[in-house]
């Protein structure tokens, strides 16, 4: 399935929401719900470390907004727009949701639920299988993530050693 043009900007959208997520630490991931017409019903970013909540992913986080907008659990006709392939806790949280389809950036080959490592969103053994559109300003996406993840190895090891850089040498 290609991406229309109101993918990439929902998804584009989710990009600008995920970068609130660096101010706490969290890992940049952004989420947001449009109703069957196209409007915006919520945005979410990761707010695991925020929260100290291990379900605080942007997914999960943006459809119980979504649910509370709409005053219904369930989002028929409705569209997640996420940055990063959702892991199999949110792909569950989306079947449930009734989410009519998914569309996100970066494909994440070692935790996504949406054709990389597995394919909850499209079991055919589950009653609810979302349309599935992947790889919408994939490399924006990516290049958010990675960045993140290069940052905070930079801290890391400056934390470890007192300073900023590599270790002194031998």
């Amino acid at each position: 399935m290609l991406p229309t043009p109101a993918d990439e900007a929902a998804v584009r959208r989710a990009l600008d929401v995920a970068r609130d997520a660096t101010r706490t630490g969290d890992v940049p991931i952004g989420a947001v719900v449009l109703a069957a017409d196209g409007t915006e019903l919520a945005v979410a970013c990761n707010a695991r470390e925020a929260l100290g909540d291990p379900t605080a992913h942007a997914e999960v986080l943006a459809l119980r907004a979504a649910a509370a907008a709409a005053g219904e659990w369930r989002l028929e006709g409705s569209t997640l727009a996420v940055t990063v392939e959702p892991c199999t806790m949110c792909a569950g949280a989306i079947g449930l949701a009734r989410v009519a389809r998914v569309v996100f950036g970066a494909w994440e080959p070692k935790t996504g639920a949406a054709g990389s490592l597995w394919d909850v969103l499209r079991d055919r053994r589950l009653t609810h299988r979302p349309e599935v559109v992947g790889g919408v300003c994939a490399p924006e996406a990516a290049a958010l993530m990675e960045s993140f993840f290069a940052d905070h190895r930079e801290e890391r090891v400056r934390n470890e050693h007192g300073h900023r850089g590599a270790p002194p040498g031998p």
